[in-house]
C-alpha cells in the first residue's frame, strides 16, 4: 500500500500550478511581444522540456518502458495531446485572457465523464450526468456566447480541454496493459516530432538573447511541472491531491493581472465555482465508488 504524505502531495501540486502560471504568462509574452507563432513556441518548449527531464526518464528505464503491444494507440494518444497543446498555446497567443482560458480548460474532466459513458461503456449515472451538465453551464457563463463581443478564439481552450479529455480516456484504456513509465516515456519521446510536423509550415527561428532566455525558462518549468505532478500523485492519495489542481485558477488570474493587467469580471468566479464544484463532485463520486 502506498504511503500518504498530504503536505508533500499538496506542495508538489501547488508547485506545478505555480510553474504553469509562469509558463502561461511567459508564453503570452513570447507570442504577443516577440511575435513568435504558437506552433514555434510549442516545439521549442517541449524539446527543451524533454532534455531537462531526460535524467528522470533514465531512472524509469527507457528500454524497458518502451516495451508495449499498443504502439499505435500510444501514437494516437500523443497526437491527441499535441492537438490540445497547440490549441491551448494558440489561445494564449491570440490572446485569450488567461483567467478565461484557465477556467474553460477546467472543463476537461467533464468531457472525460461524457466520453467514459459513450466510449468506455461505463455506467455514468444520473448524478454524474447532472454534475457534468452543471459544469458545462458554468462554462457557458464564462464564455458568454450571447454577448456582442463574443470571439471564436475563446472556444480554443474548450477545444484543448476536449482533446486532453480524449487523451485521458486513452490513458485510462491503456493503463490496464502498460505501466505509468511507458505512458510518460512515449509521451515525451513522440511529442516533439508531432509538434515539429505541425510547426513546419510557419516555422520561424527566434533571434535574440531575451526570447531564447524566455523559451528556456518555459521549457525547464514545463519539465518541472510535469515532474511535480508525478511526484504529487506518488506521495499522496489521488483523491486528496486532485482538488489542489484547482489552485491553478487563482494563480493564473494573479499572473495575468501582474503581467498584463487583466482583471476578470465577476462572472468568472460564478462560472468557475460551478465548474470546480462539478469536478469535485465527480471526483468524490469516483472515490466513493472505488471504495
Amino acid at each position: 500500500m502506498s504511503q500518504h504524505h498530504p503536505i508533500q502531495g499538496a506542495s508538489w501540486m501547488l508547485t506545478a500550478g505555480l510553474a504553469f502560471a509562469i509558463i502561461n504568462s511567459l508564453t503570452q509574452i513570447a507570442s504577443i511581444h516577440f511575435g513568435l507563432a504558437s506552433t514555434t513556441v510549442a516545439v521549442i518548449q517541449y524539446a527543451i522540456a524533454f532534455f531537462a527531464i531526460l535524467p528522470y526518464l533514465q531512472t524509469l528505464g527507457i528500454r524497458r518502458a518502451l516495451q508495449t503491444n499498443n504502439l499505435k494507440m500510444h501514437i494516437a494518444r500523443v497526437f491527441l495531446s499535441v492537438i490540445g497543446i497547440q490549441l491551448w498555446i494558440w489561445a494564449l497567443a491570440y490572446p485569450v485572457p488567461i483567467w478565461q482560458g484557465i477556467a474553460l480548460l477546467m472543463t476537461s474532466p467533464l468531457f472525460a465523464t461524457v466520453g467514459s459513458g459513450l466510449f468506455l461503456n461505463e455506467n455514468v449515472g444520473k448524478a454524474r450526468w447532472g454534475a457534468t451538465l452543471a459544469g458545462f453551464a458554468g462554462a457557458m457563463i464564462i464564455l458568454e456566447p450571447w454577448a456582442d463581443d463574443f470571439s471564436w478564439a475563446t472556444l480554443l481552450p474548450v477545444g484543448a480541454a476536449f482533446f486532453w479529455a480524449c487523451y485521458s480516456l486513452m490513458v485510462k484504456k491503456l493503463s490496464s496493459d502498460d505501466s505509468p513509465s511507458t505512458m510518460v516515456v512515449y509521451l515525451l519521446l513522440l511529442i516533439t516530432p508531432f509538434n515539429i510536423l505541425l510547426a513546419a509550415p510557419e516555422w520561424q527561428m527566434p533571434s535574440g538573447f531575451n526570447i531564447w532566455a524566455i523559451l528556456v525558462v518555459i521549457g525547464v518549468l514545463t519539465a518541472l511541472a510535469q515532474w511535480a505532478i508525478v511526484k504529487a500523485y506518488s506521495v499522496a492519495d489521488a483523491s486528496f491531491v486532485q482538488p489542489f489542481d484547482h489552485a491553478k485558477l487563482p494563480l493564473n488570474v494573479l499572473a495575468g493581472w501582474i503581467v498584463f493587467s487583466w482583471v476578470p469580471p465577476g462572472r468568472l468566479w460564478l462560472g468557475a465555482a460551478i465548474i470546480i464544484a462539478s469536478v469535485a463532485f465527480i471526483t468524490h463520486w469516483e472515490t466513493k465508488k472505488e471504495r
